[in-house]
């Protein structure tokens, strides 16, 4: 049976993540929070046994997850799991397995069946080591890139979100030597597209105002540290502007964020991973998420990796994934809310 197409408490599928880092800590500290249940129906793709494993390591006491063989049993107003593999998983705490990259992609590709048979609205990710994920299956930087190929586009944008502040990524996982070739007029206009877009329908921004910091120191000076302002970022702002669209800059990216400026936008586009991640982790703190705007999936993630250094210590916050729930179920719900504006609009 198929979820309703604009079910009110949606289901949202959770990837288990790599088993030996702290997925599964963050995955039920974050579900043991009650509220979670009140706005949508969790249900964790991995394995009951290396969840009570985690569960015991951990110390939780009263908390269980409701196991079901499929989504369309998962129990209202309860977390529940699926076993998506039945086999004796060796769980070697804070290293990196082949066992646990195999074990990750299989949780990750029973969501997305699940999700293409209708029968959940969202995936939340849990966090993987991209190194041992890697096969004929994932050969990918990681999810972000996985699920652009599973939908076929090229219109994605990975967008950091934490409260008010969403940077999104002309360049993602691309050595930074890279970053100046791979910087066009025309990937930056779309990019900014497909952040005014999702502004607009996945977090309810009516009219969007968006930020766009320069490649090089000070915005390369009127040229004497660059010219890619001049040749490529500026171009595409214009452009932008031309469409009508609410967009500034090139902003250096030390003065935006230093003096708070960003404040006044409603997204921000860095052109690669570390100028817009490290502000980011810095604002964000221990509540950000990861995002991927312009796919007609919702699909959220925590802002951190594996962290194998602490796994099993009890020491992962579990803040970060508490908010990737919470934003899937919001950005599900604002769709369907927007959707049905613009089909009356039309009328």
């Amino acid at each position: 049976m198929k979820v309703q197409e604009k079910e009110i408490i949606p289901r949202i599928g959770i990837s288990q993540g790599d088993i030996n880092g702290v997925s599964y800590e963050v995955i039920i500290k974050a579900l043991i929070d009650n509220r979670i249940t009140e706005i949508c129906t969790p249900i964790v793709y991995g394995s009951s046994k290396v969840a009570s494993y985690h569960k015991k390591l951990l110390n939780i006491g009263e908390f269980n997850l409701n196991v079901v063989r499929s989504a369309d049993q998962a129990t209202l107003k309860r977390s529940n799991i699926i076993n998506v593999y039945q086999e004796e998983a060796k769980i070697d705490i804070g290293e990196s397995t082949l066992m646990a990259g195999a074990l990750s992609l299989l949780s990750l590709e029973a969501c997305m069946h699940d999700y293409d048979k209708g029968m959940i609205n969202a995936i939340v990710t849990g966090p993987i080591n991209k190194k041992n994920i890697q096969s004929k299956e994932f050969n990918f930087p990681g999810h972000t890139e996985y699920f652009a190929r599973k939908f076929q586009s090229a219109n994605y944008l990975m967008l950091m979100v934490a409260r008010n502040l969403r940077i999104g990524l002309i360049t993602t996982h691309a050595p930074l030597v890279k970053v100046p070739e791979m910087i066009t007029t025309e990937l930056i206009l779309k990019k900014i597209k497909i952040m005014n877009e999702s502004l607009k329908r996945d977090f309810a921004v009516s009219r969007p105002k968006i930020a766009v910091l320069s490649v090089n120191p000070h915005s390369g000076d009127d040229g004497l540290l660059g010219d890619e302002e001049k040749k490529v970022i500026i171009p595409a702002i214009n452009k932008a502007i031309e469409e009508n669209l609410l967009v500034f800059g090139p902003f250096p990216a030390d003065g935006l964020f230093g003096s708070g400026n960003f404040n006044n936008f409603d997204g921000v586009i860095a052109m690669y991973h570390d100028q817009g991640l490290i502000p980011f982790k810095v604002i964000a703190d221990k509540e950000g998420v990861n995002f991927t705007a312009g796919l007609p999936l919702v699909r959220t993630s925590p802002a951190h990796g594996t962290a194998f250094d602490i796994a099993g210590k009890d020491k992962a916050s579990p803040d970060s994934m508490r908010q990737a729930i919470y934003m899937a179920a919001d950005i599900y719900k604002n769709r369907i809310e927007y959707d049905e504006l613009i089909a009356n609009s039309l009328k």
